[in-house]
């Protein structure tokens, strides 16, 4: 199995062999249960469906209802892809957990990162600020668009204010600290995008 679906739990620090402290990301990896196995010769590709955290089954559409029943297990709350080598292997409604990640050195994660709202662009874009006396009007604005009556316009991409974060954000290649298999955790060094119980994608790298 190439990754598993992980809920992120919050940031603390750990020790090292060689006595540096190291800041990580604690993230409860399942455990998680295969919900279809998909193949080439039916589906194109070879790929294991899987689900994460039951739910109740009133706030599951028949359809979905249908689609765990199927698989022989409770609704849950999301579902995901990853590719695996052999998904014969991965009987259905079987279940795992951080286990998959031992001797695994790095992963990528994939979250979506905390909303901002609205936002302008000195928080949007990290510009500078302008001039904060002598009658100033121009502190916090984005100054001028380089449109005149000609081209008459603003061309797309131009960095303004707008809408800001809420969306989705991999970071690849974070190293792999510790795995704690008996309870489904994984140590990632570093920052993990998404807030607290935030959804979280963890793949091999």
């Amino acid at each position: 199995m190439n990754g598993i679906l992980a809920k992120k739990l919050g940031m603390t620090q750990v020790y090292l062999e060689d006595g540096r402290q190291v800041a990580v990301t604690v993230l409860q990896a399942g455990p998680c249960k295969v919900i279809q196995r998909k193949t080439a010769q039916a589906d194109g590709y070879d790929a294991i469906q899987v689900g994460f955290e039951e739910k109740n089954a009133k706030h599951t559409t028949r359809p979905m209802q249908g689609h765990f029943q199927k698989a022989g297990v409770e609704p849950m709350r999301y579902l995901a892809e990853f590719k695996a080598d052999n998904p014969d292997e991965w009987a259905v409604g079987s279940e795992y957990g951080a286990s998959v990640f031992e001797g695994v050195k790095q992963v990528d994660v994939t979250g979506v990162s905390k909303g901002h709202g609205f936002a302008g662009t000195i928080k949007r874009h990290n510009f500078g600020s302008g001039p904060r006396a002598h009658g100033s009007k121009n502190q916090r604005a984005p100054g001028s668009l380089s449109a005149h009556s000609y081209p008459a316009r603003v061309f797309p991409g131009k960095r303004l204010g707008g809408h800001m974060g809420a969306e989705n954000v991999t970071v690849r290649h974070l190293e792999l600290i510790k795995v704690d298999a008996e309870q489904n955790l994984l140590f990632v060094k570093g920052a993990v995008p998404g807030p607290a119980n935030g959804l979280i994608k963890v793949r091999k790298a």
